[in-house]
């Protein structure tokens, strides 16, 4: 996983999809006064890397978190409010429309997962305990149901390579403090019902999504971060389909690499290194992440 070289810019750090830029001259992230977050076209799942990307994906994870940020614009976010100083757009030609000019944070270590319908590692959790992430639920309950209020499923942010831990409210208290965490929760549960109402009305479902959150430098403000709202840090339905579909798989089909996570599944064991996506699963994928971004934004 190679970095491009970016003029005014030096790569500090890159991740399964986005890489970390800091101005040339800088000393390290911890000083810096700005950054730049490139989106790759770079697709994970089972904690690999695939071969080969999905074309475009880098610009469409963007624009969609940047159409969020717009339609969420009372909640503070680490974007750079403007990105052309002194009439010098500051994003190099290369990455255009696939990278962001933010500010750094002091980032909480929480991911704020919050969870409106049930499905994945909660269904599995679900069947066993009737609750999810230790939180008590209904019986009764099938695979892809709405649940009667949103519930907020925080995990500790692992180190890159390894997995994030669910952990409870309590332990949130323990690691950022009992007003932090409050305000965590309850921002995290605020944006996503902001949210899902917005996409209800385009005829989507947020099925569930993750947050991430840091504390403004200067004032300390709690200040929205990274992505948001993505095909990747989210899971979104169509909502006929959902209401009319007859199995599981059709009724909670995402507009996400579950078509990756799928063929995977079917034609690799886990075993050393996955194979080569295939270009039909490519262009699959690349096409559901377009529809999503379309149909919310109307473009």
């Amino acid at each position: 996983m190679t970095a491009q070289t970016l003029p005014g810019w030096t790569h500090a750090y890159s991740g399964k999809v986005r890489d970390l830029y800091i101005p040339q001259g800088t000393a390290s992230i911890d000083t810096a006064d700005e950054l730049l977050v490139v989106a790759s076209d770079r697709v994970s799942a089972f904690d690999f890397v695939l071969e080969p990307g999905i074309p475009g994906k880098g610009e469409l994870l963007t624009t969609l978190s940047l159409w969020w940020f717009d339609r969420l614009d009372d909640v503070p976010n680490h974007l750079v409010a403007d990105h052309e100083l002194d009439g010098t757009d500051r994003i190099p030609a290369a990455v255009a429309g696939r990278a962001m000019l933010v500010k750094p944070l002091d980032m909480y270590p929480i991911e704020c997962v919050v969870r409106g319908y049930l499905t994945g590692t909660g269904w599995l959790e679900y069947q066993q305990s009737q609750s999810v992430c230790g939180i008590p639920l209904a019986a009764g309950l099938q695979n892809g149901d709405r649940l009667p209020e949103p519930i907020y499923t925080p995990a500790f942010k692992a180190q890159q390579g390894e997995h994030d831990e669910n952990i409870s409210f309590e332990r949130t208290v323990e690691l950022v403090g009992e007003d932090a965490a409050a305000r965590l929760r309850d921002t995290a549960l605020d944006v996503y019902r902001r949210a899902s109402a917005i996409a209800e009305a385009k005829g989507l479902i947020l099925a569930d999504t993750k947050f991430e959150f840091g504390a403004d430098k200067a004032t300390g403000e709690l200040t929205l971060a990274d992505e948001v709202l993505t095909s990747d840090s989210s899971r979104y339905w169509d909502a006929e389909t959902w209401r009319t579909a007859s199995t599981p798989a059709e009724r909670m089909a995402s507009f996400d690499k579950q078509i990756v996570r799928d063929w995977l599944a079917a034609n690799w064991d886990k075993q050393g290194v996955p194979p080569a996506l295939p270009d039909h699963v490519v262009q699959r994928t690349a096409a559901r992440y377009r529809e999503l971004l379309e149909r919310l934004s109307g473009d």
